[in-house]
Formats: C-alpha cells, sequence, structure tokens
C-alpha cells in the first residue's frame, strides 16, 4: 500500500472495502480519499453506516451519484451486467483521481473473487484500478479475521452485492424493481429479525427467498410471507431450502411454495 503513494478507495462500507480503507490510513495517511457511490442499484441504507465509519476512520469521504439505469446496456441486464456497472463507476473515479492529484484507484476485491465470474474485472483493467487485498493474497475470511483484530465493526458483515444481483438476466432492470427489492429485503430482515445473509430475487410476479439455513424455518412458518411481501406486488412467494449462496440465479433448484 505505501507504494502507492496516494489513493482513492472505491468505499461501499462493506467487509472487504472498509478494511482496506482502514490500511490505507494507516499506510498513507492523509494521501487518501474514500469515495461512495450512491445509486438505485445499492440499499439506501447502506450509505449511513459507509459514513459513520469513514467518520470514524477519520478520513476525507466523497459521495457521488453514479447513473447505471442511464446505460440501455446495463437496464437490458445482460450477463456481463457488472462490466457496465463498473464501467459507470470506475470512470467516475479515475476522473475524479486525477482531478486530485491521487495516484490510484483501488478497490476491495479479495482472492476469493477470482474463483467466480466477475466480468466488472475486465472494467478494473481498463481503468487500471488496482486490487491490493487481491494481490496480498487475502481471502475473504482472512479479511474478516484481520478486521476483527483491528476493531472493525464490519468484520461480521453480511456480504454485500448491488440490488441488480436479484434480477435474473435478460429480464430488464428497473428503478421501481430494485426499489420493490430493497423493500421487501427491509420488510423481512425487520418482521424475522435477520442481520445475516438475506436475497429476495426478483422474478417479476415471483419473489424467491434465499437466508441463512438458521433462519430458514423460521421464515416458512405460517403464512406470514404472503401478508408481507404480497401488497409489494407480488403474486407467489418462494423460499429456497438450500439456503443463501452466490451464484444461486444459475442453478434450477426445488423451492418451498407458500
Amino acid at each position: 500500500m505505501r507504494k502507492l503513494g496516494s489513493v482513492l478507495v472505491a468505499y461501499s462500507g462493506g467487509v472487504d472495502s472498509a478494511f482496506l480503507l482502514k490500511i490505507a490510513c494507516k499506510a498513507l495517511g492523509n494521501k487518501v480519499l474514500a469515495v461512495t457511490a450512491l445509486s438505485e442499484t445499492y440499499p439506501a441504507s447502506e450509505l449511513r453506516c459507509a459514513s459513520a465509519l469513514a467518520k470514524k476512520i477519520k478520513v476525507k469521504h466523497k459521495v457521488i451519484r453514479t447513473r447505471e439505469l442511464q446505460d440501455p446496456d446495463f437496464a437490458r441486464n445482460p450477463v456481463n451486467r457488472c462490466y457496465y456497472c463498473k464501467k459507470e463507476l470506475f470512470s467516475r473515479l479515475k476522473a475524479i483521481a486525477q482531478k486530485k492529484n491521487l495516484r490510484y484507484v483501488a478497490d476491495g476485491s479479495n482472492v476469493d473473487d477470482t474463483g467466480d465470474y466477475r466480468p466488472g474485472t475486465k472494467a478494473k483493467e481498463e481503468f487500471g484500478v488496482v486490487s491490493p487485498l487481491q494481490e496480498a493474497g487475502l481471502t475473504k475470511d482472512d479479511i474478516r479475521q484481520l478486521s476483527k483484530k483491528m476493531g472493525l465493526a464490519t468484520w461480521c458483515k453480511p456480504a454485500l452485492a448491488c440490488l441488480a444481483s436479484r434480477v435474473p438476466y435478460g429480464s430488464r432492470i428497473s428503478k421501481k424493481r430494485l426499489l420493490r427489492i430493497d423493500a421487501a429485503e427491509n420488510i423481512l430482515k425487520k418482521e424475522f429479525g435477520i442481520s445475516g445473509n438475506l436475497r429476495v430475487r426478483d422474478y417479476l410476479d415471483e419473489a424467491r427467498i434465499e437466508a441463512d439455513k438458521k433462519v430458514i424455518n423460521k421464515l416458512l412458518r405460517g403464512l406470514k410471507l404472503e401478508r408481507l411481501l404480497k401488497p409489494l406486488g407480488y403474486k407467489k412467494i418462494l423460499v429456497d431450502p438450500k439456503g443463501y449462496r452466490t451464484g444461486s440465479m444459475n442453478e434450477f433448484n426445488k423451492l418451498k411454495c407458500l
């Protein structure tokens, strides 16, 4: 990190970017700028937590608004959707870094990210974004353990992914749809006391719910889910018995229908 000299950190407030920001500040002092992108693709509640932690770390923090939905290539939701999202983000971050005379833009990618389909990696390469945690050989578990030792409250935070990842490829992404997903997840978190992983996969008339296995039985009790989610426009609510996992939208699972 010291070799970078100065850096703009793509900071979402999640486990990886929070750890990266903390390390950057320890290594580079005031030669660090944290930038958080705000858009319909991320839960609005995340900004409050990200801002609070940046203030605690005592780092300069800038919030920008990105416009992924204005890109027709992103909105039509192809399998390389993340490329267009990251292209919008990194182009904005690169411009800010140049304006602020910061040598690099860094993101929180880790070693585990290399084992999954990540079309956003192409955008990283195009804009010269560096991934110090990945280059240091750190896994997600490594980062959680180190974050805990450093006293970062994010060490046990659930994995964060953009709301667009809840929409199956080829099905159009809209602001209305993203807001509905966010609302559905917030309702479930509040009603069932869910603090771990939760995803409401949006199949237009269907909501397919994934959560940590320890809360699945709680979700399956009675018809409470229908009462909670049908007012949002979902006609059918399903719970995946396999629980939360990444890449599940490419699977054909036997789901329990309520």
